[in-house]
């Protein structure tokens, strides 16, 4: 049972992997715009170091945040763009035809995501050190939980935003891009969460990614990290993540219930 599991979410694995090597266009943006940004920022956070007189290392606090939002923005989207290669390539119901199960279609689309986004961060780390001399590796073991934990809500988010399109239709993708842009300023990338409003701060304390952000300014100012924080981000990370699973697998039956996944066509969107 284990070894057919294994087997299959590794199908899924290998035709994301087949996809890749034939296309330049599936490859460049791996490291591609993850390049860019790291450049840009790198440049902006040099020039507010040189002219701060706060002290504040504008290097480790800004392009430190950068560098964690792309890695948490390209676990998300390496979910969701495996899903859609699926979708456009009207290959779903063919997929759900076989005996793959939903955990193992799952499994495998989280696989696929581990490989795509530790090629972005990769990437990132290198132009963070080489040009910037920003050392992630100076943070030690900590770097770790802050990885953990948003690639554990970004796996939640793909997983939900796949299950909106499979519930909406194909046309309903665009639903899913601007998501990192709507979450990032209530998680308090690249300013304390104690800087927005009431409200927002009520909604920013129930986004896992506002604990590490956090965490990391209290790192670069050299206080120590509030653990109890991290533990209650890591928590709700936890819960998103089976909250979507539940999600994805409740809208695939009523899909396969309603005959819907077999009408699947950019048309449709109810």
């Amino acid at each position: 049972m284990a070894a057919a599991f294994v087997r299959r979410s590794a199908a899924i694995v290998l035709r994301q992997a087949y996809l890749m090597r034939g296309s330049v266009a599936r490859l460049l943006p791996l490291f591609a715009w993850v390049a860019v940004d790291m450049i840009l920022w790198g440049f902006i956070t040099r020039y507010l170091s040189e002219v701060a007189s706060s002290g504040l290392n504008f290097i480790a606090s800004l392009l430190g945040a950068v560098l964690l939002w792309d890695f948490f923005s390209r676990v998300m989207q390496g979910v969701t763009t495996a899903f859609l290669e699926d979708v456009w390539s009207r290959n779903f119901l063919n997929l759900f035809a076989t005996p793959l199960s939903i955990p193992e279609y799952l499994s495998g689309l989280v696989v696929s995501s581990i490989a795509t986004s530790t090629i972005g961060l990769v990437v990132m780390l290198l132009l963070a050190t080489t040009f910037f001399g920003l050392s992630f590796f100076g943070y030690g073991i900590l770097l770790a939980p802050f990885l953990l934990l948003l690639f554990v809500f970004g796996i939640a988010l793909g997983i939900a935003a796949s299950g909106i399109v499979l519930w909406l239709g194909p046309a309903s993708e665009w639903f899913v891009w601007p998501i990192p842009a709507i979450v990032a300023p209530f998680a308090g990338v690249f300013y304390p969460v104690s800087t927005l409003p009431g409200w927002m701060q009520v909604i920013a304390r129930l986004l896992p990614p506002s604990a590490v952000f956090e965490d990391m300014r209290r790192i670069v100012l050299g206080r120590p990290v509030s653990l109890g924080e991290l533990a209650w981000g890591a928590g709700l990370a936890i819960v998103y993540l089976v909250l979507a699973c539940w999600f994805f697998a409740r809208v695939h039956r009523r899909a396969i219930r309603t005959g819907l996944i077999a009408r699947y066509s950019a048309e449709n969107l109810a």
